[in-house]
C-alpha cells in the first residue's frame, strides 16, 4: 500500500466525513487521486464502512455491553474460522476476536439488559458444541474508545505542591 493510502486511512479514521477535496488539500495531492484511492480502497475491502462512535452514556437509550471470553475446541481443518462465523453471525454480536493467552475468543455484545445477555450466554453461545467454557465481564463504564475520550475532564487549576 503506497504512502497516499495510508495517509487517507489516517484522516479518515479521525474523521469519516472529510470531502476528497479536503483531503486532498490537506496532502497536497490532486483531488481525482484522492478520489480514485479511496473507490479503490473502498473496492478492495480495506475501507469497510463509515460510522459515527457515540457515547451511549449521554442518551436515554441504555444498552448493557459485555465481553465474553470463549475458551473452545478448534475444529479439524478450519481452526477457529467456522466457531467466530457462527458466533459473528448473532445479530447481538458487535466484534469477535481470535485471541492469545487462556480463552481463545473474545465476543463483544449488546443487549437491553443484563437478563438479555445472560440468556444470550446460556442459550446460544454456550450451547454451540465446540465452546467449553465461557467468562462474562459487563461493561460498567466506557472511558475512552477507538482513541476518542468519552468525558472531558477539567483541570482544576491548583498547583501541584511537592515536599
Amino acid at each position: 500500500m503506497n504512502q497516499l493510502k495510508l495517509s487517507i486511512l489516517d484522516l479518515l479514521k479521525e474523521d469519516a466525513r472529510l470531502a476528497p477535496s479536503t483531503i486532498a488539500t490537506m496532502l497536497g495531492a490532486a483531488e481525482a487521486e484522492v478520489s480514485a484511492a479511496i473507490t479503490e480502497m473502498e473496492k478492495d475491502h480495506v475501507i469497510v464502512k463509515y460510522a459515527t462512535v457515540i457515547n451511549w452514556s449521554k442518551v436515554d437509550d441504555e444498552k448493557v455491553t459485555a465481553l465474553i471470553e470463549v475458551e473452545c475446541t478448534p475444529e479439524r481443518g478450519r481452526g477457529f474460522e467456522s466457531i467466530a462465523e457462527r458466533i459473528y453471525l448473532y445479530p447481538e454480536v458487535k466484534s469477535v476476536f481470535l485471541m492469545s493467552g487462556a480463552y481463545d475468543l473474545c465476543v463483544e455484545i449488546e443487549g437491553k439488559n443484563l437478563k438479555e445477555v445472560a440468556s444470550f450466554v446460556s442459550n446460544k453461545l454456550s450451547t454451540i458444541e465446540s465452546v467449553i467454557s465461557t467468562k462474562t465481564f459487563f461493561i460498567l463504564k466506557k472511558y475512552k474508545q477507538d482513541g476518542i475520550i468519552f468525558e472531558e475532564f477539567e483541570d482544576d487549576g491548583r498547583l501541584l505542591i511537592s515536599p
